[in-house]
């Protein structure tokens, strides 16, 4: 073990009484709102950055938005509730919400990342919330996280459920795949069930030469929905944010 002391400093250069006020929690140890503001690039050695925080809350911010769903929707079963909360607790939804809090205004970073000009990686921002729901967890218990989850991803359930957003993973599965790989997904029927009248089809998405995991539907259209949620789940659970220095 080594002897220097893990936590960074409290005298950050920046509004901890503002940030507070945005995220609804006032911190009895401070520290730990600076820790989880700190990305490994502006600590002085990794523990004293937001890494491990994230690493906590990522797990509570997943289990309070699946209770949640859990308590609500009692007649869901376990697919579309697992939908559900893929585009709930995703880097998208996490980053987009430090976005809506300005939460950039208290990020403490390195000379290599520049916060001026608003060019942070969605990694970096959706890191910090989930940086912060550990620290309000540490700081103050389940209860005191809680209302900061309810307030910003209560709104984004339902968007989700009312087709607002998420609902058309065809849409979004077409977006992600010519952003980043340059071509739009195609979708392959790879089985059928069922008499002529009630027939049901397994359908694959298929991007460049990778197909994903297929899904039935009760039609096509049906099945390509739920096989561009299937291809979704598994780019979100692989893409992986650019390396930024200090990581």
């Amino acid at each position: 073990m080594s002897g220097h002391d893990p936590r960074p400093p409290l005298d950050a250069g920046i509004d901890l009484a503002e940030c507070q006020r945005r995220i609804g929690h006032r911190f009895r140890d401070p520290a730990l709102l600076v820790a989880a503001l700190t990305h490994a690039s502006g600590a002085q050695h990794r523990l004293a950055s937001n890494e491990r925080l994230e690493f906590l809350g990522d797990s509570i911010l997943g289990f309070l938005v699946c209770e949640r769903l859990y308590r609500t929707f009692p007649d869901s079963l376990e697919g579309d509730l697992t939908r559900i909360k893929s585009v709930v607790v995703s880097r998208e939804t996490c980053s987009r919400i430090s976005e809506q809090l300005q939460l950039i205004d208290f990020l403490i970073v390195g000379k290599g990342l520049s916060v001026h000009n608003r060019a942070v990686p969605t990694s970096v921002l959706s890191d910090l919330f989930e940086s912060l729901v550990a620290a309000i967890y540490l700081d103050g218990g389940m209860e005191a996280v809680r209302p900061l989850v309810e307030r910003m991803l209560v709104p984004e359930i339902d968007k989700v459920v009312s087709g607002e957003m998420g609902s058309n993973h065809k849409s979004l599965l077409q977006q992600w795949s010519q952003r980043d790989f340059g071509v739009t997904p195609t979708y392959e029927v790879v089985g059928e069930a069922g008499p002529d009248h009630s027939k049901s089809f397994h359908v694959s998405a298929q991007i460049g030469g990778r197909s994903y995991a297929p899904a039935w539907g009760r039609n096509k259209k049906e099945a390509e929905q739920r096989a561009a949620s299937n291809a979704l789940v598994e780019l979100r659970s692989e893409t992986a944010g650019p390396e930024m220095p200090g990581e």
